[in-house]
């Protein structure tokens, strides 16, 4: 039989006016020095991280600390984490980022205590101004209080707040502040119920 090849799709005709313009956007938004220390970092993650013991903990936080992260003692990450810009990064005691969390940390972000960020996770601290045709960059922060949990696969997003003893429930897409002690799940991420408070030991 014949293979029958699909047809091509309806061509679009182009429209009034283009609310963004690519070959505007800025190709290079930091100065050199910046790239270099990038550059440095991205060898170092992508070998001496990447290829780390599982338990080596202090030896990725030497690195990252060699980069300017600011880690305590009792922070941990994993050897597939990855972290863009250690320098914009702040993790507080017994805290911990999984495997394959995504830091795009262009922005800013501090992780309080006794959180957990699982895995496939990704804080997003970075985006442009769609407003404007040149869709300059921009780079809010992001904090996360202390005893949240980040269930796997959730999204971040910038400029977002997410207050202690939260949750994120798997895969929820968080676009705008969490309060304290709420359980959010879903896209986008809604308020689902309040974290019950646990038994004292």
């Amino acid at each position: 039989m014949p293979v029958l090849s699909d047809p091509e799709p309806p061509r679009m005709s182009p429209p009034e006016r283009l609310y963004q313009r690519n070959d505007q956007t800025a190709g290079a938004p930091y100065p050199l020095s910046e790239y270099i220390r990038r550059f440095l970092w991205e060898f170092v993650q992508s070998s001496l991280i990447r290829w780390s013991p599982k338990r080596a903990h202090g030896w990725r936080r030497f690195w990252l600390r060699m980069f300017g992260a600011r880690l305590t003692g009792t922070s941990f990450t994993k050897a597939s984490t990855t972290v863009r810009h250690p320098w914009l990064l702040e993790m507080g005691e017994w805290s911990t980022l999984a495997e394959d969390v995504e830091i795009y940390n262009l922005g800013w972000i501090r992780i309080g205590s006794h959180t957990t960020v699982s895995q496939r996770a990704w804080l997003c601290a970075g985006t442009h101004d769609y407003t404007k045709i040149d869709l300059p960059l921009i780079r809010p922060s992001i904090v996360v209080g202390d005893g949240v949990w980040v269930c796997a696969g959730a999204f971040i997003g910038p400029g977002v707040t997410v207050g202690h003893n939260a949750i994120v429930g798997a895969c929820a897409v968080v676009m705008r502040d969490v309060p304290e002690a709420a359980i959010v799940a879903g896209n986008p991420a809604k308020v689902v119920r309040e974290r019950p408070r646990p038994e004292q030991k």
